[in-house]
């Protein structure tokens, strides 16, 4: 059983273009849906939204089952007021900074009608009308505004496009592969990741030795990805998320990382050592990590009130929640450990 990283690369590259901000996911679902049909499997959405699909297994029915989850949903924002001027104030989905949007295109998804694309700016955003202002001003929900790209002066004129409070504003992805290997792009977080559970599936290619199931997470931005619709007979779960790479981290962009604890405290003991018993004896390239601002769809799994074993691992993404970037042995790595841990006995 081979890993496909061309196939992971594409899969990252296509789903990272489809808009699905926590609560908008219906396009890429529909996608990850399509893909895991051609792959032979058959996805069952729950009333939530979540996807899940079991892999095809040797093993009896009461055999503890395995899980690994990653999540569809993305960072992105809504439309929380129609400004006077034309101009829409956002509300932000997700845990991220407004100055890492800042500049940045973006699309208003009104409910009736195609996308209309605007440009995320600051209420100050020419030099040569503000001068000093705009480098000193504080980016927040007040500060930080749309222009679309329609003819409007006025809040009435923006309305009459169909354009409404509530409405779902995404953010241009920008993907971009490079010929160094690397992918660039929002929303690798957690996109990479759908990915690399598509390219395990893929590798499969005889029944498992264990009951084993893929659970793709429609609200982890939001805090509640796991809390309900995991199989009945899952005992392990491993969350399948970007390792975030910067100063003090050991994580690397070519390597998989298996995060030992998070915000929510300390991962399965047992189960992570697992993990890096599996990369010592594939000859992975991996690294252990801690990370003081994260949790995971385990984290909100165990929250729930599920009785599992967690893990967490995730190829190396720099600049996270931000103008992330990571190398194509990531994918090649976590693909590779994710799909030992499911062969493994």
């Amino acid at each position: 059983m081979t890993i496909d990283v061309d196939y992971i690369a594409q899969e990252t590259v296509a789903l990272c273009r489809i808009p699905s901000p926590t609560g908008y996911t219906q396009h890429a679902s529909s996608h990850l849906q399509q893909q895991l049909r051609e792959l032979g499997l058959k996805p069952i959405e729950t009333v939530k939204g979540s996807i899940v699909v079991a892999l095809p297994t040797s093993a009896a029915a009461d055999v503890p089952g395995r899980m690994l989850s990653a999540h569809i949903d993305t960072l992105g924002a809504m439309v929380r007021e129609i400004k006077p001027n034309g101009r829409l104030k956002l509300t932000l989905i997700g845990g991220y900074d407004w100055s890492t949007i800042e500049g940045e295109y973006c699309l208003v998804h009104r409910a009736d009608g195609d996308p209309i694309t605007g440009t995320i700016l600051t209420t100050r955003a020419s030099y040569h009308v503000h001068g000093a202002a705009l480098v000193d001003l504080k980016r927040d929900a007040d500060s930080i505004e749309v222009r679309i790209d329609e003819l409007v002066n006025t809040a009435e004129d923006v309305q009459a496009l169909g354009i409404a409070v509530g409405d779902f504003v995404s953010l241009d992805a920008r993907t971009t592969e490079t010929s160094s290997g690397y992918i660039k792009s929002r929303h690798l977080d957690d996109k990479a990741c759908v990915a690399i559970l598509l390219g395990v599936a893929k590798a499969i290619a005889e029944p498992l030795p264990v009951p084993a199931w893929l659970y793709f997470s429609v609200f982890e931005e939001v805090g509640h990805g796991t809390s309900a619709g995991i199989p009945v007979g899952v005992r392990d779960v491993i969350a399948v998320d970007m390792a975030a790479v910067g100063t003090g981290q050991s994580s690397e962009e070519t390597a998989v990382t298996i995060c030992t604890k998070d915000s929510s405290g300390p991962y399965h003991y047992g189960l992570t050592r697992e993990l890096i018993n599996l990369a010592k004896q594939e000859e992975l390239d991996y690294r252990t990590d801690i990370y003081p601002f994260y949790g995971s769809d385990v984290s909100q799994a165990l929250r729930a009130g599920y009785d599992i074993r967690g893990a967490l691992v995730g190829p190396g993404v720099d600049a996270s929640h931000s103008f992330e970037r990571l190398h194509r042995d990531s994918l090649d790595q976590t693909a590779r450990l994710l799909l030992a841990w499911l062969q493994s006995t």
